[in-house]
């Protein structure tokens, strides 16, 4: 094995190591780029190596570092965040959710219909997991718990509903993914509509069949408000502003109107607006927004920072070659090498967040599938279909990986504000009904390609 490789494997090997003992992934992503410079250094010096690496090697992290504070699409990042943090506290979860469980009230899990409702209006309008799996399980739960819900059901439903936020845009997630890949955020966006919508579709079916099949799991309310005009202009009044921010945003972007950075203001705007409406804006709310705003954000370029340091010296090591001769090797054939890639991320999925797996890893992969004979169809209106049907790919394998046990982050995020009582393996055997549902959701993406491709090939056709 030639010292470049020794150095690679060293360089995954050390990184995994300090993250499992604690050390923040910025620290690390940052120090070992350094140090393993040094090394190849030192080895070239003393140890008559080839390693290609030298001081000059560090000085180009400086031209990364200003390449990413100078890219406007990353502008977008901290509007989104901020669009996010002001809807949660403009208590638009909160209407929707009183207005909506009396519209579902005569159904069997008319309640847990709502919760993943609301997760796709969440996700389509915040595209930050953490806030909305929170969000949901402290409006959701207690009123699940009282009606008399199967409990795993229930953590299940809140669970997988909120990691919808990872997938459907204006996901943040995408739009680092569109900036690393060099692909557009509105194809990316665009593409991930509709296996958005389908696995909530599907979430909601498998809901209403349980209804059907075991409704003492999902029992209806005691008191049920009966289904008038008054009750559906109530419902349309809370749903109307949300959704016309969404078509603001996502319509913006789809339209060629506003680049994305363009629209996340126009997001960021509209929701201190709907929370002006709502009357629950105020200078200390401002505020705490802010605050939280800022602390996503610096934790999101400082990884960018470190990552792009690792990255760099991992390139100048010849990390790409040897990724992909290892991968060009397996016997599998181009979509066996696809599964196994996507099982490799599901896998990483347990411990790294998708920000490493998106900055570090995707890079890394991408080139990989690009170069198999993968027969998908022919979109002449996208410059790169089979990356964007990867990157779709990607997006529901680390989404799969959030919900499964042992480690999934949603699971966390969950057992964090759930009722006293409720024990982390009773989300897990919740997750387990949604999990399956969403690899089924994911096979539908491998064998039909055109889930994800359809639309931005026909927008831009």
């Amino acid at each position: 094995m030639e010292a470049n490789e020794i150095l690679i494997l060293g360089m995954f090997g050390t990184f995994l190591v300090l993250l499992f003992i604690g050390v923040p992934v910025a620290w690390v992503l940052s120090g070992v780029g350094v140090g393993f410079a040094f090394l190849g250094y030192y080895a070239d010096l003393y140890f008559d190596t080839w390693t290609g690496l030298d001081f000059t090697t560090l000085g180009l992290v400086v031209n990364r570092i200003y390449k990413i504070m100078d890219n406007w699409i990353l502008v977008a990042l901290p509007m989104f965040i901020f669009m996010g943090n002001m809807l949660d506290k403009s208590g638009v979860a909160d209407r929707l959710m009183h207005s909506m469980q009396a519209l579902f009230g005569r159904v069997h899990g008319g309640l847990a219909i709502t919760v993943t409702a609301i997760g796709i209006i969440l996700a389509a309008s915040t595209g930050i997991i953490g806030a909305s799996v929170v969000l949901l399980a402290m409006m959701s739960l207690p009123a699940m718990m009282k009606q008399g819900y199967h409990l795993p059901l229930a953590l299940g439903t809140v669970a997988s509903a909120g990691t919808l936020g990872i997938l459907l845009p204006p996901s943040i997630m995408l739009v680092i993914m569109a900036d690393q890949l060099g692909l557009s955020v509105g194809d990316l966006f665009m593409a991930a509509m509709f296996p958005g919508l389908l696995l909530g579709g599907i979430y909601i079916v498998y809901l209403l069949g349980v209804g059907i099949v075991s409704p003492q799991k999902i029992p209806l309310p005691e008191n049920v408000r009966k289904v008038d005009w008054r009750l559906i202009a109530e419902v349309l009044k809370a749903i109307i502003p949300t959704v016309l921010l969404i078509v603001a945003v996502l319509g913006s972007i789809f339209t060629g109107v506003a680049t994305p950075t363009e629209a996340s203001g126009v997001g960021a705007f509209g929701a201190t607006l709907l929370a002006i409406y709502y009357k629950k804006f105020s200078l200390d709310v401002l505020k705490d927004v802010l605050h939280n705003s800022f602390k996503t954000t610096a934790y999101i370029f400082a990884i960018f920072i470190g990552a792009s340091c690792f990255a760099l010296v991992l390139r100048e090591l010849g990390g790409d070659e040897f990724i992909e001769s290892i991968f060009a090797a397996l016997p599998f054939g181009p979509y066996g090498v696809v599964v196994f890639i996507l099982f490799v991320i599901f896998l990483l999925g347990f411990f790294l967040d998708w920000i490493e797996i998106t900055l570090i890893v995707l890079p890394l992969l991408t080139p990989v599938v690009g170069a198999l004979d993968l027969q998908i169809g022919h979109y002449p209106a996208l410059d790169e279909p089979v990356t964007v049907w990867f990157v779709m790919l990607v997006a529901m394998a680390l989404q799969t990986s959030f919900l499964t046990p042992p480690v999934g982050f949603a699971l966390f995020y969950l057992k964090g504000v759930c009722p006293p009582g409720v024990r982390l393996a009773d989300i897990y055997r919740g997750v387990v009904p949604f999990i399956i549902l969403q690899l089924l959701a994911l096979s539908a993406l491998v064998f039909w390609p055109q889930l994800a491709l359809w639309l931005p090939s026909v927008a831009y056709s």
